[in-house]
């Protein structure tokens, strides 16, 4: 029972936010921003349904923003300079949160890195902004200086309150280009990344946080030890790595990280890889994690508590307290499911699991009363849809050599040239944390008596299971 002082759930972030806004002034802003080709349709991404779990109605709150990215640039002076996005950045307390999935997640870590390195303008000055932005996308010694000039001349020094990313692609082009702070960033106080297993197209490889190697980190003790050693390392030009550092404001501030691993390839992790009405896919399960993580963090965000419900997530296991999950469901004689050779062969599918269901909006209602337990369970088998096994389109892309770079255990970077021919990702030797549902899959069998196996090779016994 709720005492006086203690907010029900159903106004538990509101309540949190209504102290919030007495004491800073100013609302919780949320940015979002969805893949390449992603948008509001009948194929929802996971960043379409967590918006769509914001309230708007109240600006004084909290603020939010939606963007769909074009193809490039991830970051683009039309989309920084517009009025209206401008005096949304503006209006930003303390709470700035960004969210992302594919080639937004790129812009969302892209925008985070922009902040750091040249601040964030205020609205009279967003003129500035195409300038600012040159200064982003300039890597050389000088123009790291130029930008830090700026930022103490014109713009606002914040932290970025959380960060949170569905599955991160660098870039669709040909020529990948890596912007600054995009890998790490020491304004982000938490950082969380769900990541594809299954995903194994050439120019979609894992965007992973940057761990800092030994001599990054040596190189971080004083500014003026990083500018002498940098100097004899590289006399004729810093690498990002080195400049990054450099010019980071508060190193002794880790910032909270945490990337998990989920079965399933880009668009199983990230959304729209099925029809909004379809009852159980892969994707819910990364949707709910985020969104748990938003509240074990006290990201500050406002959610509707119909829309928490709707996705399976119980309002009273998230505040005011974050409840530990109970233990995942056995598998029993539960099959992985296979791809439906249609969508007829899904409305089947559909009343034959749910019979007593005329529409999928009787389905969804009956979701609502199934436990976040029963339902990764049901999510957990749905499908994998493999864009390499569904489109020959994507393999233009495998035979063609290629730039591949990924970090090494010891946390050296390590680059080489090739084809990918259709192989997995590199999860990282040291041992990958993943979530639960996965281990569910592996112990699962299909129809025909198979096993599901990830196509990026990882050590099962090294693996840290998270729920």
């Amino acid at each position: 029972m709720s005492t006086p002082d203690t907010p029900s759930p159903t106004e538990s972030s509101k309540t949190v936010l209504d102290r919030l806004s007495i004491l800073e002034g100013s609302p919780t802003l949320v940015l979002c921003f969805d893949g390449t080709g992603d948008q509001f349709d009948e194929d929802n991404s996971n960043i379409v349904k967590f918006f769509s779990m914001l309230p708007k109605g109240d600006r004084t709150r909290q603020l939010v923003y939606y963007q769909t990215v074009r193809i490039r640039p991830p970051l683009s002076p039309r989309l920084l300079g517009s009025t209206h996005f401008a005096i949304i950045l503006d209006t930003a307390g303390d709470r700035i949160c960004i969210f992302g999935f594919s080639r937004g997640a790129y812009t969302a870590r892209s925008l985070a890195g922009m902040i750091h390195k040249v601040g964030l303008l205020p609205v009279c000055n967003h003129q500035q902004i195409p300038f600012a932005y040159k200064m982003y996308t300039t890597n050389d010694e000088t123009g790291w200086k130029q930008s830090n000039a700026f930022k103490k001349t014109f713009s606002i020094d914040v932290d970025i309150e959380f960060l949170g990313v569905w599955d991160t692609v660098n870039s669709v082009g040909l020529i990948p280009k890596r912007l600054p702070f995009t890998t790490s960033n020491t304004i982000v106080r938490t950082f969380r990344h769900a990541l594809s297993l299954d995903e194994r197209r050439a120019k979609f490889k894992a965007n992973l946080w940057n761990r800092p190697n030994d001599k990054e980190k040596l190189l971080s003790i004083t500014d003026q030890k990083i500018h002498h050693n940098a100097k004899k390392a590289h006399p004729s030009k810093l690498s990002q790595q080195v400049l990054e550092l450099k010019y980071s404001g508060d190193l002794e501030r880790p910032t909270d990280v945490d990337e998990v691993w989920f079965a399933g390839c880009h668009c199983d992790v990230g959304g729209g890889s099925v029809d909004n009405d379809t009852p159980n896919n892969l994707a819910r399960i990364p949707l709910r994690w985020m969104i748990r993580e938003c509240f074990k963090t006290n990201s500050g965000i406002m959610f509707e508590t119909e829309g928490l419900r709707s996705i399976g997530l119980d309002p009273d296991s998230l505040y005011p307290v974050v409840k530990p999950r109970p233990p995942a469901l056995p598998i029993g004689s539960a099959r992985i499911q296979p791809i439906p050779s249609s969508k007829a062969k899904t409305s089947v599918q559909t009343k034959t699991a749910l019979p007593n269901f005329a529409s999928a909006s009787d389905a969804q209602v009956a979701r609502v009363h199934k436990s976040e337990e029963q339902l990764d369970l049901e999510d957990e088998l749905s499908p994998i849809y493999d864009e390499l096994s569904l489109s020959w389109a994507w393999w233009i892309l495998e035979v063609m050599p290629i730039k591949q770079r990924y970090q090494r255990s010891d946390d050296t970077w390590a680059t080489y040239f090739g084809w990918n021919l259709g192989k997995g990702r590199s999860a990282p030797k040291h041992g990958i944390r993943a979530h639960r549902s996965v281990k569910a899959r592996l112990e699962a069998s299909t129809e025909q008596g198979g096993k599901y196996k990830p196509k990026a090779a990882f050590d099962v016994e090294s693996t840290t299971w998270v729920d």
